[in-house]
């Protein structure tokens, strides 16, 4: 009896354990999808904005529409279209006017100019094509009239002030055509200003004494200043002459990643000091240093040695050529990508630095952006998951995903308005 008694213990014993550990190794999963479901639900409530995506690239294609859905993760698909936003709960998107740097003459700004229409035209024909799925803003009061009619919201930003060239009057020519912020260069020096990636002259000489100028006529119309690219100089000088905050539009946190593309503490204090925003850029470099492949560097320079800069090539099926080459030597030679716990932990990072009302997210999606668990606009709720993870609070994760934005917008055009009573 005692022993049968022992065994009958035994037995249920070894089953409650069994059942224990099948409950833990469930759990995780459970607690997942709870959180995922409960950042879906937050993005329906709050006013959500991406404020950098090169989409408009794929927008001139004739073979790509933005109002069909494209599945993610195959070639050609994107990583943002109408249908997806939907489905990743984004209600507004900052379209970029990307030009890429070429020369600094008469025939490099028309062709940057020829460009930045083409892209201006996509965007606005998105807005005529589909007037009951998504609208064209340019103040935060058009932003939220469209949401509240159900429509999702269409930003436009200028990539690279090169299109301005040397002539003042056209940064008013593209207010009109419903830009609303700048970003004041790319990755080689301008007229307006210096890069942080183009060191030819290693003398960092910030703005321009034109750039000064783009400044003040910004300030003065309500376009929002941004120094995504900008050197370090350069920033210094924005926040020295600007009357109104100013923002990087996708940019990260050098402490964390030592890339020139990234914000140092002091950049980052200086930003929230003239009550401007950090947009966290999802491109994985930015995000993660990457470990040296002296094979991957050795094939880049092969094929930076075949084809010479990147900004001089103005046949564009050599460039496709180019893009195809760089496209096979990243799958034969992969790095590490970054995750979403490292997008929030540089979040995290500014949140402790400078406190919550100025950090946000700039994807930088079509134009590189892009981290493991959150690779196309469906999966932006991951990155909610991550902040509720944490402790995040939905009145937090509202700033973060677009009320810090707003803030700044609004404030920009205050500046304008009193600028213009006080011009008049």
């Amino acid at each position: 009896m005692w022993l049968k008694s022992q065994k009958y213990w035994l037995v249920l014993f070894s089953g409650l354990i069994i059942w224990l550990l099948f409950s833990c190794e469930k759990k995780p999963e459970m607690a997942d999808e709870a959180l995922l479901k409960q950042a879906r639900e937050i993005h329906q409530r709050i006013f959500t904005v991406d404020t950098h995506c090169d989409t408009p690239g794929n927008m001139v294609r004739s073979d790509w529409d933005i109002g069909q859905r494209h599945e993610p993760g195959q070639r050609g698909s994107g990583q943002i279209d109408l249908p997806r936003m939907r489905e990743g709960g984004l209600k507004a998107e900052f379209f970029a006017v990307y030009t890429a740097q070429g020369p600094l003459n008469e025939e490099g700004y028309a062709r940057a100019r020829k460009r930045a229409a083409q892209l201006l035209q996509a965007i606005h024909q998105m807005g005529e094509r589909y007037p009951e799925i998504i609208g064209i803003a340019t103040s935060p009061a058009e932003a939220l009239k469209l949401v509240d009619q159900g429509k999702l919201v269409a930003f436009i930003g200028m990539e690279n002030g090169y299109p301005i060239g040397r002539d003042l009057s056209l940064v008013e020519k593209y207010y009109q055509q419903g830009i609303r912020y700048i970003t004041l260069c790319h990755s080689a020096d301008n007229d307006i200003c210096d890069s942080s990636t183009d060191r030819k002259n290693p003398e960092d000489r910030g703005l321009s004494d034109f750039g000064r100028q783009v400044v003040a006529e910004c300030n003065r119309l309500g376009i929002m200043v941004d120094v995504s690219h900008t050197s370090d100089q350069t920033i210094r000088d924005v926040l020295a002459i600007s009357q109104a905050p100013v923002i990087a539009s996708h940019s990260s946190v050098r402490a964390l990643c030592n890339h020139p593309r990234n914000l140092s503490d002091e950049l980052i204090k200086g930003i929230a000091a003239k009550g401007g925003v950090i947009q966290i850029c999802l491109v994985s470099s930015f995000i993660k240093e990457v470990p040296p492949n002296p094979e991957r560097e050795k094939a880049l320079a092969e094929l930076r040695k075949k084809y010479g800069q990147w900004n001089e090539i103005k046949d564009e099926a050599t460039r496709e050529k180019l893009r195809e080459e760089f496209r096979k030597i990243r799958e034969k030679y992969p790095s590490p990508r970054a995750t979403v716990k490292d997008v929030v932990d540089h979040i995290d990072y500014v949140v402790k630095l400078v406190g919550v009302d100025y950090v946000g997210v700039g994807t930088d999606f079509d134009g590189g952006g892009g981290v493991e668990g959150c690779n196309d606009v469906t999966e932006l709720p991951n990155i909610t998951v991550e902040l509720l993870r944490r402790g995040y609070s939905e009145e937090e994760i509202a700033k973060i995903w677009g009320g810090n934005l707003l803030r700044v917008f609004r404030e920009v055009e205050k500046v304008a308005q009193r600028l213009q009573a006080q011009g008049s």
